[in-house]
């Protein structure tokens, strides 16, 4: 645990989700494999359809509507059936497909295994300190076992913009009604879970699983209160 900037009273956590509390990449990989092969199959029409083809019809709706990243199951939702309106399909058709393609899509992105070491940490510091998830990303706690950890879940699109912007900090710490100053984010990623975390005003941990040296990253903007290696570590602040 290395310590950058003094470390006031802490009244809440906040936690990442993806790669925080758990390795996403595999999971992430499977998600769009078989995801991909969902569309192909569900109608003779999308056969042809290939990941290029998905990502191109992504482009063109940022492009369209820039907001729309910020909400990545309502981006992914609108480019599945922008792509079986292209292929023929109609209205109503590509309007259930899109659904059905979801809900597979939610199935396999919640095939996660979360370690152990992740389950004992949110249970012991549980019993100091409530505790909140903040993502962008697009997992559901509920499904693999960690909503049980949490106050509340807040993601990006419906609770607003994404990080680094703070509007999910900010309402985490209003429907905690704890300062902004005495919660401590503890992420992965040095600008969205730290700099934004920093900026507006909370105090921010940053778990470093790749030993990464925080010096030479280029992501690096705004140092982290503190620095850990393994979540466990966070139960020293007890």
């Amino acid at each position: 645990m290395h310590f950058y900037r003094p470390l006031g009273p802490i009244a809440a956590l906040t936690f990442d989700l993806d790669d925080t509390l758990y390795d996403n990449r595999e999971v992430i990989t499977r998600t769009e494999r078989e995801s991909m092969s969902f569309v192909q199959n569900y109608h003779p029409k999308l056969n042809h359809l290939q990941r290029q083809d998905f990502l191109h019809i992504r482009h063109a709706l940022r492009l369209a509507e820039p907001d729309i990243y910020h909400d990545v199951t309502e981006w992914r939702r609108r480019a599945v059936e922008q792509a079986m309106l292209d292929a023929g399909l109609s209205a109503d058709e590509a309007a259930a497909g899109a659904l059905a393609c979801m809900a597979n899509f939610a199935h396999w992105r919640s095939q996660i295994d979360v370690p152990q070491e992740t389950h004992d940490t949110l249970a012991k510091l549980g019993e100091k300190w409530p505790l909140v998830a903040i993502t962008n990303g697009n997992a559901e706690p509920h499904l693999f076992g960690l909503d049980k950890y949490f106050k509340f879940v807040l993601r990006a699109g419906p609770h607003g913009r994404s990080k680094p912007f703070n509007d999910m900090y900010h309402l985490a710490a209003e429907k905690l009604d704890v300062p902004l100053g005495h919660i401590l984010h503890v992420g992965d990623d040095l600008t969205t879970d730290v700099a934004g975390a920093v900026r507006c005003g909370m105090q921010a941990c940053w778990i470093n699983l790749r030993d990464g040296d925080l010096m030479q990253i280029n992501d690096s903007r705004l140092l982290p209160h503190l620095e850990i290696s393994q979540l466990a570590s966070l139960t020293a602040l007890i």
